[in-house]
C-alpha cells in the first residue's frame, strides 16, 4: 500500500474518533430511566463506530502484510474474552455480548474473524467432537450492574452467524434436522454468551443443571 492511501485510510478511521467520542459523552448525561430508548440508540451507535474503526484497522494491517491475520486474530480473540473448552461429548464457548442482526459484513467480522481463527487454532491441538445430533445452547449473560432494558429478543441477535462460523469446526450440518436450538438469559457479573453444543441426550440434565443455578428465562 502507497503512503498517500494509507494515509487517507487513517484519515477516515481519525473521522470516526470524535463522533465515537461525541457519542459516549451524550451516553453520560442521559437519563437512562427516563430516556431509555434514546440511551439504547446511542450505545448501539457507539457500539458500532467502534467496530468499524476495529475492523478498518485490522485490515490496514492486513494490507501492510506485517502479522499474519490467524496471529492477529489470536490476539484480537484474547482480548476480547474467547475461550473454548471441551469434553468428550459438550463444547463450550465463550464469547462476547451478541450485537443485534446486522446486514454490513464488515460489522459482523467483528467476532466472527477471531473466533474463526480461535476454533481453528484449538481443533489442531484438541480432539474436539462432532456433532451429528445435538442441542445448540445460547445462554444470554447481562451485567447485573445495569439497566435490564438492554435484553434483547433472541430473534434479533447475530445468533446465526455464529453458528455458521462454528460449524465447519464441531458440526456435521447446522439444519434442523440435524440440531435443535435454545437460548436462555441470565444476569451475571459481565456481559457475555456462552455457546453450549452437547449430544441432545445430555440437554435434559444440563437444562436441570441451569434451572437450579436461577437462570431467569427461557426460550425453547
Amino acid at each position: 500500500m502507497d503512503q498517500f492511501t494509507l494515509s487517507a485510510r487513517l484519515s477516515k478511521i481519525a473521522e470516526e474518533l470524535p463522533k465515537l467520542s461525541n457519542t459516549i459523552n451524550a451516553m453520560k448525561i442521559t437519563n437512562t430511566g427516563v430516556y431509555g430508548k434514546n440511551y439504547e440508540e446511542l450505545s448501539m451507535d457507539a457500539a458500532q463506530r467502534a467496530e468499524k474503526v476495529a475492523c478498518s484497522l485490522r485490515n490496514l494491517i492486513f494490507a501492510a502484510n506485517l502479522v499474519e491475520r490467524q496471529t492477529l486474530m489470536e490476539r484480537v480473540a484474547k482480548v476480547q474474552g474467547i475461550t473454548i473448552e471441551h469434553t468428550s461429548d459438550m463444547v463450550c464457548i465463550t464469547l462476547p455480548g451478541l450485537m443485534p442482526k446486522r446486514t454490513k459484513r464488515v460489522n459482523t467480522t467483528f467476532l466472527t474473524d477471531p473466533l474463526y481463527a480461535s476454533l481453528n487454532t484449538y481443533v489442531k491441538t484438541n480432539d474436539i467432537p462432532r456433532f451429528r445430533d445435538c442441542v445448540v445452547c445460547f445462554s444470554h449473560i447481562f451485567d447485573q450492574a445495569l439497566s435490564a432494558r438492554r435484553i434483547r429478543d433472541y430473534d434479533n441477535l447475530e445468533c446465526k452467524q455464529i453458528i455458521d462460523t462454528v460449524a465447519g469446526f464441531v458440526l456435521t450440518d447446522d439444519s434442523g434436522l440435524f440440531c435443535d436450538a435454545y437460548h436462555t438469559t441470565e444476569f451475571g457479573e459481565r456481559d457475555c454468551t456462552i455457546l453450549t453444543i452437547m449430544e441432545k441426550s445430555l440437554f435434559p440434565m444440563w437444562l436441570k443443571r441451569q434451572e437450579e443455578q436461577g437462570k431467569m428465562i427461557s426460550d425453547f
